[in-house]
């Protein structure tokens, strides 16, 4: 016979909610990745197929822009390298505003641990390449396995679905954005060869433009946008990466949270529409809610999608097309600039952000937060090893010899498939013997636990005990 018992207490553990931002920019990222992943695959198949010449020379076709004497000419592949590419470090500086204003990164217990971790992965890849090309013109591409590409890994992570926890992807795109600052600081400091003084100049008086939009409370897009173009122009002629100018913009722009009267006004410009439908109030009501959302979270809104849906796969497209025959295979087989680079980013990767991560957590740095243990840690740390597009991007810049740098791109290839297989089969292992999701589990680093989150919808998960 079988005795009733009396069902045992039941724990509601609270759980932070993902600010829908950062939902958004995730969901974006994984999509992107997925025509990354096309485009560089076409782009593979273009370069080896019999019409590989055809190939070469779209990418190396001029392209002028330009009214009279104030043109400039570029091939294709520079325009993609050196103009397309600012949206997308425009995208990243922006998401770093939008963080260390109103996001994640105002905590720094919550920064701590990805932002150690990302000096890690920083660090020892580049350490352990220098390990391998320490001398000669190979030495110059240190900086191709220091970034993490944040395509790619939130596509991975999408896979996992709900098992995942959105911490895990939240602390990720942390450690990329702080990722990202050390890589732009490289190309802007060690792969810049020469600046020109005058233009620089210029440069810094359209900051100071900016600056004085910022402190006189402009906040339509169209003078920023201007501004951006023009500051493009002057820091690409200074004989620094043009790529720096988005990357700049994103972080001035103004990203502050709107005044409260701002949304207080909104009714009263819809009732006026609602009163008297004309174009002027129609102009007036949409102009009044636009302006409860700051300048630069509308813009990224904007940019977001054209940079991951089209500039980036075209960037896959216009350099991931590398030879592969037998005799270039053979030479990347035993080219210390391959093994250089697939060991930096495997290794490197896995062992520098791992262990950094450790060192804040067990010195009360930091904190991972709820829902992410070790086995998650591990798992990320291999998963970031996966650097493609800007691996891409520096090796552009490193290497004038186009024998190294397709051996560079066959090792970012190798070693970027390596991390994402690697790393998936870390989570799947972890996650057929505990569930990947564990808020409030014991083994969720018991030694320092998460500090308190505060959310207004905080979702509710039951837990019995």
């Amino acid at each position: 016979m079988t005795v009733p018992t009396r069902p045992g207490p039941e724990l509601r553990v609270r759980l932070p909610q993902v600010a829908p931002s950062v939902r958004e920019f995730l969901a974006t990222e994984a999509g992107g990745a997925v025509l990354l992943v096309i485009a560089a695959t076409a782009a593979l198949i273009w370069a080896n197929s019999p019409v590989a010449d055809s190939y070469h020379d779209l990418w190396e076709t001029t392209a002028t822009l330009g009214v009279g004497d104030a043109a400039l000419s570029m091939t294709l592949h520079h325009w993609v390298n050196d103009g397309a590419m600012a949206i997308f470090f425009a995208v990243v500086g922006l998401e770093i505003n939008r963080e260390f204003t109103t996001g994640e990164l105002r905590d720094r217990r919550t920064v701590a641990v990805p932002a150690l971790a990302a000096v890690g992965g920083l660090t020892l890849p580049a350490l352990i390449y220098f390990l391998f090309n320490s001398s000669g013109p190979a030495a110059d591409g240190w900086g191709i396995p220091m970034s993490t590409d944040t395509a790619f890994v939130v596509g991975i992570l999408a896979l996992f679905g709900p098992r995942c926890p959105d911490r895990l992807r939240l602390f990720l795109l942390t450690l990329a954005i702080v990722d990202d600052i050390g890589a732009i600081a490289v190309v802007a400091i060690f792969y810049t060869d020469k600046v020109d003084a005058v233009w620089l100049g210029a440069a810094a008086a359209v900051l100071v433009v900016i600056g004085v939009m910022r402190w006189m409370g402009v906040w339509r897009l169209p003078p920023y946008v201007v501004a951006a173009l023009v500051l493009w122009v002057a820091i690409y002629s200074s004989g620094v990466h043009g790529t720096l100018a988005g990357v700049i913009i994103g972080l001035v722009l103004p990203s502050a949270p709107p005044r409260r009267e701002q949304i207080d006004e909104v009714p009263i410009y819809v009732r006026a529409l609602r009163e008297d439908s004309t174009a002027s109030r129609a102009a007036l009501a949409v102009s009044a809610a636009k302006s409860t959302v700051s300048t630069s979270e509308r813009l990224q809104y904007t940019l977001h999608p054209l940079s991951a849906y089209l500039i980036v796969p075209i960037f896959g497209l216009a350099n991931a097309g590398v030879h592969l025959d037998s005799h270039t295979l053979a030479d990347a087989s035993t080219s210390p600039v391959t093994i250089g680079v697939v060991v930096a980013l495997l290794v490197g990767n896995g062992i520098g952000i791992t262990a950094t991560s450790l060192v804040a957590m067990r010195t009360g740095l930091g904190a991972l937060p709820g829902g992410v243990r070790y086995g998650h840690l591990v798992g990320a740390a291999v998963l970031a090893g996966i650097g493609f597009t800007i691996s891409l991007f520096v090796t552009e810049l490193a290497f004038t010899d186009e024998a190294l740098a397709e051996q560079a791109k066959i090792g970012i290839l190798v070693g970027s498939f390596a991390a994402a297989v690697l790393g998936t089969f870390v989570l799947r292992y972890v996650g057929e013997r505990w569930s990947l999701c564990s808020p409030g589990s014991d083994e969720a680093i018991p030694a320092l636990p998460p500090r308190p989150w505060h959310s207004p919808t905080p979702a509710v998960i039951p837990v019995i005990r």
